[in-house]
């Protein structure tokens, strides 16, 4: 699998965090986000920032995925993502907002990207772990995927494992740990 350029994901995270502006912030997480899903083989990013035909709901990144062995084979076709980069931890409207995003669509399986986390208590399944715990009694996969966690991938198999990882302990405690 292809390794990730650490100057470009520096340069990418540097400017996440310190870009002039909020929307040139957002917009450095959505590259990082397409750059690193993007290295995948047989990951095609399709969408950025899209509303839908009703102009009511703003989808930040869609990909297709071409279920190649060895890569996203055990993941959908279509895989949304959100990007929230935000100075705290995101809440469960945010969340909530989201899985309701993937029911509209019939989709199952989204990923979540918040800087800084989600509210609540993973263990008491507060706030927003609330959310990512009845996304799954529902059949719905929400993956978080966090500042530190892509701050240290290298290569696109640690991006693999990443997502195993978190599918694992979605279905082992019900919820995600940071």
């Amino acid at each position: 699998m292809p390794p990730l350029s650490s100057r470009k994901m520096t340069a990418l995270l540097q400017l996440a965090h310190t870009g002039p502006t909020t929307t040139a912030k957002g917009r450095a997480l959505e590259d990082l986000i397409c750059y690193v899903f993007g290295k995948v083989p047989g990951i095609t990013i399709t969408h950025r920032d899209q509303l839908n035909t009703f102009q009511s709901e703003e989808i930040d990144i869609a990909l297709w995925n071409e279920r190649l062995s060895g890569a996203f084979d055990f993941l959908p076709n279509i895989i949304l993502v959100e990007a929230k980069n935000w100075s705290n931890a995101v809440g469960s409207s945010e969340v909530a907002w989201f899985d309701h995003k993937l029911q509209n669509r019939g989709l199952d399986f989204g990923v979540f990207v918040a800087v800084n986390g989600i509210t609540g208590n993973a263990t008491e399944r507060t706030a927003a772990h609330e959310v990512i715990a009845a996304c799954l009694r529902e059949q719905r996969r929400l993956v978080v995927i966090t500042g530190p966690d892509l701050s240290i991938l290298k290569t696109t198999d640690e991006l693999l494992k990443l997502i195993k990882t978190k599918l694992c302990e979605l279905a082992v405690t019900g919820t995600l740990f940071p």
